[in-house]
């Protein structure tokens, strides 16, 4: 029995172009995690900064040529989120294609095309920290029925996705994608890959804690994200020094990143 061929839209799915926008994408979210972590660190040295996407977007706008990086990041995440709506529909590259993983990329697709979206309105000239959308977004749910399910509910998916990556990260799960490597590369990946994942999953399952919390005493302020994370870190004794690890944990996943946008296996015309 002769194999389907694949028709004109699954070819360029696994095409060397969406290779591309793959790698381009990847760059994209190394260079957000790089900037999140060097804002959690002026934190820790006390300074005012919001340590989340929107925030490491804002601290691009305000640089020379903010506009043209801003606008290059959401291209970026254009990209990424081209690449992972096509994973979704046809299939993971160089990982297993199972459902978990085609949804996986689904979510993944739907957050980095919000990410774009806050861009845009980024340079339309809405400032608003993503701490105050998170806040507006949580009170909107506790105001409905049910309301405080809803939000129990994606706080505790914020914390089930940082425990997988806590979990992908020691695991090495990661290292499907780069298989291909030489040992000495491989080590680098490894060890990058660990440490930036965990940190990441921590961040993420602090985060979603406190979206749990929210829902409990149905108080949106508690509902801020990574700023809240990091500010209820900071309170703690030992604070500052902890928020700055957290620092260095994110900008050590944006290196990763870096080697995933560099080396990761992504369609390339020939295999999937």
């Amino acid at each position: 029995m002769v194999a389907a061929q694949p028709g004109p839209v699954e070819q360029v799915a696994a095409s060397q172009p969406m290779g591309w926008l793959a790698r381009v994408g990847l760059g994209a979210r190394a260079a957000v995690y790089l900037l999140m972590g060097w804002l959690a660190i002026l934190v820790a040295l006390g300074k005012q900064a919001q340590v989340d996407q929107r925030g490491a977007l804002t601290s691009l706008l305000d640089q020379p040529s903010g506009a043209l990086l801003v606008w290059l990041m959401a291209l970026g995440f254009i990209a990424y989120a081209i690449w992972r709506y096509s994973e979704a529909a046809f299939g993971v590259s160089g990982g297993d294609d199972g459902i978990v993983q085609r949804g996986r990329s689904l979510i993944r697709g739907l957050a980095y095309s919000i990410f774009a979206l806050g861009a845009l309105t980024l340079l339309n000239g809405a400032r608003q920290s993503q701490e105050r959308q998170q806040q507006n977004l949580a009170d909107s749910t506790l105001s409905v029925p049910g309301g405080q399910l809803i939000l129990g509910l994606v706080g505790a998916a914020f914390v089930f996705a940082g425990v997988l990556m806590i979990w992908e990260g020691l695991t090495t799960k990661f290292l499907r994608y780069f298989d291909y490597l030489p040992p000495r590369r491989r080590a680098v990946v490894v060890w990058l890959g660990k440490v930036g994942s965990a940190a990441r999953g921590v961040v993420f399952a602090l985060a979603g804690s406190l979206v749990v919390l929210a829902a409990l005493f149905a108080d949106a302020s508690k509902a801020g994200g990574f700023n809240d994370a990091v500010e209820y870190v900071l309170d703690l004794p030992m604070g500052g020094g902890l928020v700055a690890l957290m620092g260095l944990g994110l900008i050590t996943f944006g290196v990763y990143g870096l080697t995933e946008m560099l080396w990761r296996r992504v369609p390339d015309g020939a295999h999937r």
